[in-house]
């Protein structure tokens, strides 16, 4: 289903109003470092997905949702008081593992760079030491002709 910009907005919209509230009115010390990165309100406007993470990885997800299903409400009454919507909609938390999908690509692009440039260190020592063998090698070349005394 395409998106209707009111309704991108409207997501935006409580997206933010939710990330104040849980940073500032909620006190439950399993949401702290939560991060409300996305959110999807139906076209209706009677139910929002509310995508979050925690600072702490995947450890800390199933301790973090917990405290989102004993604050639900709580945190609902708050967006209804804060928000101008027709609804106030029922909230469902789920983790965003985006985040953790990049950070692992992330890591694992920096070690694939770090790799690329031992490699080609490497190289350029190869390449050197190549060049250090065909010099002397062309040099004792170049002595083997020449005579000593000027005899030849």
């Amino acid at each position: 289903m395409r998106p209707y910009p009111r309704t991108r907005q409207l997501d935006e919209t409580v997206k933010e109003i939710l990330a104040e509230i849980i940073e500032r009115q909620v006190t439950d010390p399993r949401l702290e470092f939560v991060t409300v990165t996305g959110c999807s309100v139906t076209r209706d406007m009677r139910y929002a997905t509310v995508f979050v993470t925690a600072h702490g990885g995947p450890e800390r997800y199933a301790e973090m949702l917990a405290g989102f299903e004993s604050a639900r409400g709580r945190i609902r009454a708050l967006l209804g008081e804060r928000a101008r919507m027709k609804f106030v909609p029922e909230l469902t938390f789920e983790v965003d593992e985006s985040v953790d999908e990049g950070a692992r690509i992330d890591t694992a692009l920096r070690v694939e760079t770090a790799k690329e440039r031992r490699l080609a260190g490497l190289r350029r020592e190869v390449r050197a030491e190549e060049h250090a063998a065909e010099d002397a090698g062309t040099e004792a070349g170049a002595g083997a002709g020449t005579s000593v005394g000027g005899e030849a």
